[in-house]
């Protein structure tokens, strides 16, 4: 079954300057806005000629780069909200909108109740089957295209050779500039299947950073050469193979530029981007809204129109639209404003101008996919192997942290095994040395110890000093750095909490199928 989208007739020469920088501007959308919100974007749509917007869930949530499920009034119909919301935008807008959205691992990172694929570094486990990932790119970008979004702002291509990272991490394929850009490639080349844009980012590299640029400006005191060598190689990989866009961080590098973030440098965007690494796309900026900029420009629309001057093209989740259109009038020269136009033009081109069919290739195409990747992906980092026979072939202790989530696998365990599920304290005053213990941690970004109480760290803690443990860890591998194990401890990272990957955990522990991931990042405390 196919969904058509009809192709436009793009009015190019009948805008005025003021509308070509109008269509410069993507401000941020919400899917759970009020009505009298909605309203008012439709009438900046109007008014401004905007060319494309960018949808978040909510205003609360954006701020902060909320990539969960909060419970709002529209959480139930998030999807269908959706479709009405680009509706509507659609029909306010003079020239058709690029539709964008921040879909790394699928709408699911913005949208409830919607295909979730997993994360990148999960897709950094996989040794060998990148066709994996390509077919991971294309199903979100089929999933994109059905709801009438164009534009995927992914995938990411820092490279998290920072284990204290706290935005990254996760969103990364790994620590290896190859793997990087090998497994990058794979997942362009799925979204481009699709017929959805991509843009690559955090340019010039938000890896190696323990600061969130969320709330403040990361520095990154490397010279040209150095990130040569390292930060800039999947992005130059990916400019030379061709990607839509590029998306620029708000980071400091001062060796390059001490004065201006990267998001307003020249040197960074016109000089090292355009000039060095020859990319002639579309270079769109990081959420303007967030703290490492905007605080620095106090005055409406100064940040938007220091940002265009320096080179950007896009200016995504602008809050000051009037006033940045206007501060780029004053201030840009007309030839500048018509080559940011003609780059923007050509992306509503590619995918305007044609009649574009989206395959809809059904629901269980997310579960297929997403089975074969918990197959391939699964990592085992023994410290002592025997150990781990041990434990299977005894009565062992079946327990869980699961912070409320679903749990087949210990239930799975239980059924099969006759191994009761237990709590922590009821593990380590047993009797019993061997213990099976499945960790859901109860965030995936490392603020704040992954979510988990200190209590209950202590006694993870505890335990593991105290018995044989076997640990399935059910999240970010990072969180293997916290739980204080020792050199012969024993873990297999899962990755993910889907029922996809509780299934193969279990026919893991039932050596029923091999473990063939690899772990895609260097951990900053346990190396068995």
């Amino acid at each position: 079954m196919t969904k058509t989208q009809q192709a436009y007739t793009l009015p190019k020469n009948t805008l005025t300057l003021k509308q070509k920088v109008g269509q410069l501007f993507m401000p941020a959308v919400f899917i759970n806005d009020t009505e009298d919100g909605v309203r008012k974007m439709e009438k900046l749509i109007k008014e401004h000629h905007i060319g494309s917007i960018c949808f978040f869930h909510s205003r609360a949530s954006a701020a902060t780069n909320f990539e969960g499920k909060k419970k709002v009034a529209h959480n139930a119909k998030s999807y269908d909200r959706l479709l009405e919301l680009i509706a509507r935008y659609q029909k306010a807008a003079s020239v058709p909108l690029l539709v964008a959205i921040d879909a790394e691992w699928g709408l699911a990172m913005r949208i409830e109740n919607t295909p979730q694929y997993p994360y990148a570094i999960t897709l950094g486990a996989l040794t060998s089957n990148n066709d994996l990932i390509h077919k991971v790119g294309e199903a979100i970008g089929n999933d994109c295209r059905r709801a009438g979004i164009q534009w995927n702002l992914s995938p990411v291509l820092d490279i998290n050779n920072n284990p204290e990272n706290p935005v990254i991490g996760y969103r990364s394929f790994g620590d290896d500039r190859k793997d990087v850009s090998h497994k990058a490639e794979a997942f362009l080349k799925g979204m481009a299947k699709s017929g959805t844009l991509n843009s690559i980012k955090h340019f010039p590299g938000h890896g190696d950073t323990a600061t969130d640029s969320h709330l403040d400006l990361p520095v990154i005191d490397k010279s040209l050469e150095e990130l040569m060598e390292n930060e800039l190689y999947p992005f130059k990989k990916g400019i030379e193979s061709g990607v839509d866009s590029v998306m620029v961080g708000h980071l400091l590098l001062p060796q390059l530029d001490a004065e201006n973030p990267s998001t307003t440098s020249s040197k960074i965007i016109s000089d090292l981007l355009r000039k060095q690494l020859g990319f002639d796309g579309v270079v769109i900026s990081d959420a303007l809204n967030m703290h490492a900029v905007s605080k620095k420009f106090p005055q409406k629309g100064a940040l938007e129109k220091a940002a265009f001057n320096a080179g950007m093209d896009v200016l995504c989740f602008s809050e000051n639209v009037a006033e940045g259109i206007d501060g780029i009038l004053a201030s840009a020269s007309e030839e500048q404003i018509q080559e940011s136009f003609e780059r923007v033009w050509n992306l509503k081109h590619k995918v305007f101008s044609v009649k574009m069919q989206s395959n809809d290739s059904g629901l269980d195409v997310n579960s297929k996919l997403n089975r074969k990747i918990a197959e391939q992906g699964i990592t085992e980092l023994y410290g002592n192997a025997s150990t781990v026979e041990e434990i299977k072939s005894s009565n062992f202790l079946n327990v869980s942290v699961n912070s409320s989530k679903e749990n087949s696998f210990s239930e799975q365990i239980s059924y099969n095994f006759g191994s009761k599920v237990v709590d922590l304290d009821t593990a380590l005053n047993s009797k019993e040395q061997n213990v099976l213990l499945s960790i859901f941690p109860p965030a995936v970004k490392p603020k704040n110890q992954f979510g988990f109480d200190e209590s209950t760290l202590t006694t993870i803690h505890k335990l593991v000093e105290k018995k044989n443990t076997l640990i399935y860890l059910f999240g970010n591998p990072y969180v293997l750095d916290i739980l204080k194990l020792k050199p012969s401890s024993n873990t297999v990272l899962v990755y993910q909490d889907f029922p996809e990957f509780q299934e193969v955990a279990f026919e893991h522990f039932s050596d029923k199928i091999e473990a063939k991931g690899k772990l895609p990042i260097q951990l900053k405390t346990f190396q068995p």
